[in-house]
């Protein structure tokens, strides 16, 4: 799509009871892809959004505007399918990424140890929710009682919050992995590592190849984009 405005600025906004924030392209307040209202919750979200949009060349590139597409993605489908986004991102606690390790070599478990244990002890305390750790990758059931845990703490979430949880697990197979860069435990860069613990630890040995590290580039990008989207969320 080519550029049709000139630029991009934050106006306030009201929808319904919500008092916030929204932007207007030459005036114009931007919808949603759904054509619902880009209710934005705080100044600074929608100063990015902005520039995002200012930021534009002579044709307008989605895949360059993350906060816009974080920002409809949960005005249109987080909001209308609320419960849906909420149990397909507590799904990950019954399988968490974290808690396969692997059986050898004593290299990669002790990196596992090193970076997932203290997530798991940190899971434990914050949402008195303990998992079991797994070695190997047969599926084993984790604590009915940690998992509903889970599921409630994610269920308390507002819809920009969640989408940006959601994100990040979908992305890293984790939901303990994305609670924790949600709860700044982790860095993006941290969370990034985290997740891809396994691989890197191969692409040690064995080389990284250019679709892999494609991949890897837009996996980090969308784990920074989301960390960048939950700061601005908190203003």
């Amino acid at each position: 799509m080519k550029r049709f405005y000139k630029k991009a600025e934050v106006v306030s906004s009201k929808e319904g009871e919500s008092a916030g924030f929204t932007v207007a392209l030459d005036g114009r307040i931007l919808r949603t892809p759904n054509k619902a209202a880009l209710q934005l919750p705080t100044h600074s979200l929608a100063e990015a959004v902005a520039s995002e949009w200012n930021a534009q060349g002579e044709t307008i590139d989605a895949q360059t505007m993350p906060m816009m597409t974080l920002a409809c993605t949960a005005i249109d489908w987080v909001h209308q399918e609320r419960a849906h986004a909420v149990e397909t991102t507590a799904a990950f606690a019954e399988h968490d990424l974290v808690c396969y390790w692997a059986e050898e070599p004593p290299e990669l478990v002790s990196r596992q140890q090193e970076h997932w244990q203290p997530l798991l002890d940190w899971v434990t305390l914050s949402f008195d929710a303990p998992l079991i750790v797994i070695p190997g990758i047969l599926s084993k059931p984790q604590p009915a009682a940690s998992v509903e845990a889970l599921r409630h703490a994610i269920e308390n979430l507002d819809d920009m919050a969640l989408t940006a949880l959601h994100t990040v697990v979908s992305a890293g197979g984790s939901l303990v992995i994305g609670l924790a860069l949600l709860q700044r435990r982790l860095s993006a860069d941290e969370a990034f590592t985290a997740a891809l613990l396994d691989e890197l630890f191969q692409i040690e040995f064995w080389g990284e190849d250019s679709e892999a590290a494609a991949r890897h580039a837009g996996l980090r990008g969308e784990f920074h984009a989301a960390a960048s989207f939950l700061s601005l969320l908190r203003g």
